[in-house]
Order: C-alpha cells, then sequence, then structure tokens
C-alpha cells in the first residue's frame, strides 16, 4: 500500500518494543555440525544446547540446500501474488481449515496487532494438500517438509535418548512426531519499526521447530529470565532448532521452550519457514515416567495437546505464560 506511517493499530505498547540496548553482543546460540549424526560428541552438543539454551542452529544437517533455496523463492512467490488471489485462502474463504492465510497471530484478542503475514498449512495427506495447498508454493514446500523428515527422527532419537527413554514406540511415535505443519512467514518492509514487532514474545508449543530464515535477520532469543536478548545471526545453509513446550512438558523442565520474538525491518522484506514438529491433537501430554525414575517430582500435570493448544490459540503472545497451563502449582 506504500504507507508512510505505521498503522496505529500495530502500535505496540512501550513495554513490548524492542530495543536494541537490551541484545547483547558477542554472544551466539550453539552452532552444532551434524555430519556425523551418530558420534557421541554431536549427541552430547544437541542435549546440551537443549537444556541450556532450547535453541541452536546446525549445518551438514542433511536437508538439500536447493530444497531450501526453492521453499524460500516459493514463499516470497506466494506473497507477491495479487491480494484478491491470497485473500482464497483466508480463514472465511478458505476450502479447508488445513490452510489459513493469516496476518499478525490472533488479531480478535490482540490489543495491538503484529506486522507480520503467514500462510499455514497443516499435512493431512498427499490428497488434500495436491487438492488444496496454493499451487504457487505446493510442490516446494511438501518438498522441504518430506526432505526434513530424516532430520526430525535423528534429532528426535537424540533428545529422547538424552532423557534415558530407550526407544519410540507405537504409542510415544504419536506424542512425539504425530503431526507438521510448515509456516510461509511474511515480514513486510515497515515503516516505523520501532513502533512494533513482527512477532511478540512467545515460545512454541510444538515438540521441537526447525526454522529456515533468509540472510536477513531479526530473531531474537531471551537468554534465561531475564532481560537480555541474543540475536541469532543467520548462517547460510543451516536450520534452527527450537524446543518446544510440549518436549519442555514430557522433559519434565530438562529441556527448555525459549522465549522468542522477531523484530520489524525498516529497509527489507524478510521471510522465514518454520516447520513445527507437533504432537497428535489426541496425544496427552506428561513428563516421561524415565525422566521421574530416580524419584524427581513431576512439574506438569496431563494435559490433552487439542486442550493445550486450543488455549494457546485463544489469546495474545504473552512469552512463557502458556506453560502454566500444565504447571502444578508454583515452581
Amino acid at each position: 500500500m506504500g504507507l508512510k506511517s505505521l498503522p496505529k493499530q500495530f502500535h505496540q505498547p512501550l513495554e513490548e518494543r524492542f530495543s536494541e540496548k537490551k541484545i547483547l553482543d558477542q554472544v551466539s546460540i550453539p552452532l552444532i555440525d551434524m555430519s556425523n549424526w551418530e558420534s557421541p560428541e554431536v549427541a552430547k552438543s544437541i542435549c546440551d544446547a537443549a537444556e541450556n539454551w532450547g535453541f541452536f542452529q546446525i549445518v551438514n544437517h542433511g536437508v538439500p540446500l536447493e530444497v531450501l533455496e526453492r521453499v524460500k523463492e516459493a514463499t516470497h512467490r506466494f506473497f507477491a501474488l495479487p491480494a484478491e488471489e491470497k485473500r482464497k485462502y483466508s480463514k472465511e474463504n478458505s476450502p479447508t481449515n488445513k490452510v489459513r492465510l493469516g496476518s499478525s497471530f490472533v488479531p480478535l484478542v490482540e490489543k495491538a496487532l503484529e506486522w507480520k503475514d503467514f500462510l499455514s498449512l497443516f499435512y493431512g495427506s498427499e490428497e488434500e494438500t495436491s487438492a488444496f495447498w496454493p499451487p504457487v508454493c505446493k510442490d516446494e514446500t511438501l518438498e522441504y517438509m518430506k526432505s526434513s523428515e530424516v532430520l526430525i527422527r535423528r534429532l528426535m532419537h537424540v533428545l529422547v535418548k538424552g532423557l534415558n527413554v530407550k526407544r519410540i514406540d507405537e504409542i510415544r511415535e504419536p506424542m512425539l512426531l504425530g503431526s507438521r505443519r510448515v509456516n510461509l512467514n511474511y515480514y513486510p518492509m515497515c515503516p516505523n519499526p520501532e513502533l512494533t514487532v513482527g512477532v511478540g514474545r512467545h515460545s512454541d508449543i510444538s515438540t521441537f521447530t526447525i526454522l529456515l530464515q533468509d540472510d536477513i535477520g531479526g530473531l531474537h532469543v531471551r537468554k534465561d529470565s531475564g532481560n537480555d536478548w541474543i540475536h541469532v545471526a543467520p548462517i547460510s545453509g543451516s536450520l534452527i532448532i527450537n524446543i518446544g513446550d510440549a518436549l519442555q512438558i514430557m522433559s519434565n523442565g530438562r529441556y527448555k521452550s525459549i522465549e522468542h520474538c522477531v523484530i520489524a525491518n525498516g529497509s527489507q522484506n524478510r521471510i522465514s519457514v518454520p516447520l513445527f514438529v507437533n504432537p497428535k491433537p489426541e496425544a496427552i501430554l506428561c513428563p516421561f515416567p524415565e525422566v521421574l525414575a530416580n524419584g524427581e517430582k513431576p512439574l506438569y500435570k496431563p494435559v490433552l495437546c487439542a486442550d493445550y493448544s486450543r488455549h494457546f490459540y485463544t489469546k495474545a503472545h504473552d512469552g512463557k505464560k502458556t506453560i502454566d497451563f500444565a504447571k502444578i502449582g508454583d515452581f
């Protein structure tokens, strides 16, 4: 629209605006080379990063770089479509609830909107994908999702082994890896980036998330529980992994689902493509018995994944408050 100033509904309250002063210089999340993924050192690095950081970047991950480039190009292609073409996929018009174009997060309950558009694609079946995903990005997104499957299983194997869970059986499989969703995120150039955010402070509710970002940057991760933030600088060919609330619950708090946000950009359009590895909606989230075997007290009560997800999507982004839904008492 060629806006010269930010519309009022995007003006964030002062406490939610991002200041460069909050960013820690010379600090970065761990970078792990996955080329020898069976090595005990690599496994230890992954579990240490999940415990102490909640976020890490990986290189030599086995997902072909050309696949990553193609899905980034497809994201730009979709958001370059005319508005009336994109609108076919809005909540009101989409022929399925598995494909949804949206803006911000949950606009109906947000006091201030976030400066982001997204296309959310839930994977149900090949038939649904073929019938309903937008033709301009369908093949590339599906290729990205399928090409990540070996990586997903390798990461999951390492992470659960670090919790003394010997194998992922038919009961645990849906609890950990039950569903997939890909978002194509678009952060348009913003006339007043200092007044708003691309995405507000939140943690993901997934088991874990694989994030592909472009070379522009803007993702920030909270360091511990203080007010310091770390910029996740783009590294060519890398993927970012972050632990979600579901795995924090299953690990009884050993693995950390960390708060993160995205700042708005005043000079460039930014895209990112998160692949959310989620439990099945009917899965019960609770700490693994193996984690509690040494007498450790459970920090979380059993919750239905669908209920937890519904709780997340009925409120604005609010940092780490979602996980209170599953907490036992105060800790």
